[in-house]
């Protein structure tokens, strides 16, 4: 399982470091292969971290802890997940608006919004090693999904920050992913914390998955789309 772990990391590396030589996903209106996995995360989210969602409320609820006090841990946290990304796009989006004035507000956006990144590419890395669903077909859905799911991320991010995306961000990005795993092989923690970290990246993800498949601007396409939902979906329930 470690091998594969380890191609998996290595394959999300190059996702990052190497989706800008794919020059057809710059087509306008939006390439096919980008609706397609976006389809393909949308159909993860919902047929995948939704039931291990539950599953993670389950193991809340056995527990004995100031979390039991609330109803719904587990969709809270994910809540405050997707709450915080949405922050920090607003954010980032305002301060961008008034970047053009200032040379040193351009960095700082930059920094931040390659930060926040970071972070949840490491959680993702961490979690490949403490996922909820550890059987081989979960690392290889698991793998699909989120390796569909980066390859539309660095194209938002290509297409907002361009060169010093291309010259610092993919890296420190594909960096993060690496060290985020390490310190999942390396590290053991308390079963909620970890339960709680999957809860907040699953609503980081939904968020993400979102932002970049649904606003007008992106000029989706509707067909490749759908099919990579029934596509990730058919996979998942004929396993």
């Amino acid at each position: 399982m470690l091998i594969l772990q380890l191609f998996v990391i290595l394959v999300f590396c190059l996702i990052h470091t190497q989706a800008g030589r794919l020059r057809f996903l710059d087509a306008v209106p939006r390439s096919r292969w980008l609706s397609f996995s976006g389809g393909v995360s949308v159909a993860y989210v919902f047929v995948q971290v939704f039931p291990e969602m539950a599953e993670v409320q389950e193991a809340f609820s056995g527990h004995n802890n100031w979390l039991v006090a609330l109803e719904h841990q587990a969709y809270l946290i994910a809540l405050a997940g997707l709450s915080v990304f949405y922050g920090l796009e607003k954010l980032i989006k305002s301060a961008r608006q008034n970047e053009q004035q200032h040379h040193h507000k351009k960095l700082t956006v930059f920094g931040d919004h390659l930060g926040s990144f970071a972070i949840y590419n490491g959680l993702i890395g961490y979690l490949l090693v403490h996922r909820e669903e550890p059987s081989l077909t979960g690392l290889l859905f698991y793998g699909l999904a989120i390796g569909l799911h980066f390859l539309v991320n660095d194209f938002g991010l290509r297409e907002h920050h361009q060169l010093r995306y291309h010259q610092y961000g993919r890296w420190v990005l594909a960096a993060s992913i690496v060290v985020g795993w390490v310190i999942g092989l390396t590290t053991s923690i308390n079963e909620l914390v970890i339960h709680s970290l999957f809860a907040f990246l699953a609503g980081s993800i939904i968020l993400n998955v979102l932002k970049e498949e649904l606003p007008e601007e992106r000029k989706s396409r509707f067909l490749p789309f759908i099919i990579g939902v029934a596509a990730f979906a058919g996979l998942v329930y004929l396993q």
